[in-house]
């Protein structure tokens, strides 16, 4: 059976990944909002995702304001797979409980 991810596995950070799984990168603010978290508990989680090398981190001006875009590398894409079929395994066990 496959293992659950503990860096992915922290709500807001699954959250994180499954939002950047679906988009080429998302702004932090975008993030932050959906989260509904303050910009410092954000920056921990990007901090724990990035120590990972799960996420790529971007500065660029955007109408002459820097922004961070935040993008899943190819290994956090396939850890949050392994992740979620982790998961995915840990909830057909229990309908076989039965």
């Amino acid at each position: 059976m496959a293992e659950l991810d503990l860096v992915i596995h922290a709500p807001n950070r699954l959250q994180i990944c499954a939002m950047l799984a679906t988009s080429a990168e998302l702004d932090f603010r975008l993030i932050r909002e959906q989260l509904g978290v303050t910009d410092s508990v954000l920056s921990k989680h990007l901090k724990a995702l990035e120590t990972a090398q799960y996420i790529q981190l971007k500065k660029r001006n955007h109408n002459g304001r820097p922004r961070t875009w935040i993008a899943l590398t190819r290994q956090g894409q396939q850890a949050f797979e392994h992740h979620v079929e982790a998961l995915k395994a840990i909830i057909n066990m229990g309908g076989q409980a039965d």
